[in-house]
């Protein structure tokens, strides 16, 4: 599979909420950023799960619309329109994703979106 594959078939696992589909994509030694100040990095699989599977907890559906995709050999740039589905309202967030992939998986995943827009809809814990 190429890079872009890779990646279109990780968002599309994700978008699933299907853990184990999208994890089986990333490698080991993945780090994954969300850029806003203070989000921090994961590595590796279980690094990702503990912090998008309790984040989609609320979710009861998700839609991630790709706005343009560009890829040049190991590296995809991404920029897509995340929506999710609460109980009493759909969310959306802008989001530009930079991932590389290497022998079929993600090895770095950074995500670009701003911080206020997705907590000012969010349900707070």
């Amino acid at each position: 599979m190429d890079a872009k594959t890779v990646v279109e078939n990780f968002i599309k696992a994700f978008e699933k909420m299907d853990y184990d589909a999208a994890c089986a994509l990333i490698a080991d030694d993945c780090t994954y950023t969300n850029m806003p100040a203070g989000m921090g990095t994961v590595t590796g699989p279980a690094g990702v799960r503990a912090v998008l599977e309790p984040f989609f907890s609320p979710t009861l559906e998700n839609e991630f619309q790709i706005i343009r995709c560009l890829a040049e050999g190991d590296t995809v740039i991404m920029e897509r329109l995340d929506r999710h589905r609460l109980a009493d309202k759909w969310v959306e967030l802008p989001v530009v994703g930079i991932f590389e992939v290497k022998h079929g998986k993600v090895t770095c995943w950074r995500d670009y979106f701003d911080l206020n827009t997705i907590m000012s809809q969010w349900p707070q814990a």
